[in-house]
């Protein structure tokens, strides 16, 4: 069953397990402590708030878990990430959990609450299961015939996943609609100007909206790719930080479909030297061809970086730019 959980300061009544960070100082003088649990008590169980020391206690019909993150001073979003892994471990047999270590941390809100998604990894945790087991299902190469038996261009073109011939059409349908169709105009428009858009007669919600849970399914077929054809198996980290080659590309492509297509092919080569240097006998640091989709990365954002300081930027002028009609 899938595990739910918030960070949030009111705790939903569903919530299985109430988690609580727990400072050193905080568990001294008792203040960082829920109602009804003694330090005292606690002391004899062993728990003295020390990071990644987690506590569970039972509570009606709740259980009560206490998460150690050290001494006040000394809390970071590793110490929160590493915190709330020992939590997901410790009540790894309840479904919804509600916990409060990214407020409780006292950091950068955004940056504590990242650490706490991280550190709970759900998809570790709800993949953990699937781990060395084969899937149920595999997206073969697709058989073209005699095409696919052609000497060089066979085997790129002609005996790919499913997904690769879908990627290359969703490319191609994105340009189209992003370029001549109304909605791909109204769509760039409510990333440019969102109070125009809403001026035209279009919900900006909507179009914004539509645009994320796209793009959302897009990444899904991504990890598709990835869990049912690249490596036919469930492992932890497979995507191995391809999501920030994926940022990097959108930057990289100044947010144009054909750009970005392009920078794909070039970050999509540098992945595959790795194993198609080693086929053709070629030798070369197996770790070097690791790292150099990923110098790559930081290499292109600092040169776009840079370049940025002279000129306007691509990118949509009201990006991560909350919309509100009464504000306009």
């Amino acid at each position: 069953m899938p595990i739910t959980f918030t960070t949030a300061r009111r705790v939903p009544t569903t919530a299985h397990v109430v988690a609580h960070g727990v400072t050193t100082e905080g568990f001294e003088d008792g203040s960082g402590l829920p109602d009804g649990v003694e330090a005292g008590a606690l002391g004899r169980l062993g728990f003295e708030a020390r990071a990644e020391q987690v506590q569970v206690l039972p509570s009606g019909e709740r259980l009560v878990a206490l998460v150690g993150l050290g001494s006040a001073d000394e809390v970071s979003t590793d110490t929160v990430r590493r915190s709330a892994a020992a939590l997901a471990r410790a009540t790894r047999k309840h479904r919804s959990l509600a916990c409060d270590l990214a407020i409780v941390s006292g950091l950068d809100a955004a940056a504590a609450t990242q650490a706490v998604v991280e550190g709970i990894g759900l998809a570790a945790y709800l993949g953990k299961g699937y781990v060395g087991r084969p899937p149920g299902a595999e997206l073969v190469p697709v058989d073209w015939g005699p095409l696919s038996e052609i000497r060089w261009l066979g085997p790129v073109l002609f005996r790919q996943s499913p997904i690769v011939y879908l990627a290359v059409l969703v490319g191609v349908a994105s340009w189209f609609v992003l370029n001549r169709t109304r909605v791909g105009l109204a769509l760039r428009a409510a990333g440019e100007s969102a109070s125009t858009t809403d001026v035209a007669g279009h919900s900006v919600v909507a179009l914004r909206l539509s645009g994320v849970a796209i793009g959302g399914g897009l990444a899904g077929a991504s990890g598709a790719y990835l869990t049912l054809s690249v490596t036919p198996q469930w492992a932890e980290g497979l995507t191995a930080g391809r999501g920030w080659i994926a940022v990097a590309l959108v930057i990289f492509g100044a947010w144009r479909p054909g750009r970005v297509a392009v920078g794909a092919l070039l970050f999509g080569g540098t992945l595959a030297l790795k194993t198609r240097l080693q086929t053709f006998g070629v030798e070369f640091s197996p770790i070097l061809l690791s790292m150099l989709p990923y110098l790559l990365t930081i290499g292109v954002l600092v040169v776009i970086s840079i370049r940025a300081r002279n000129r306007p930027s691509p990118a949509p002028a009201a990006l991560g730019t909350a919309y509100r009609r009464e504000e306009r």
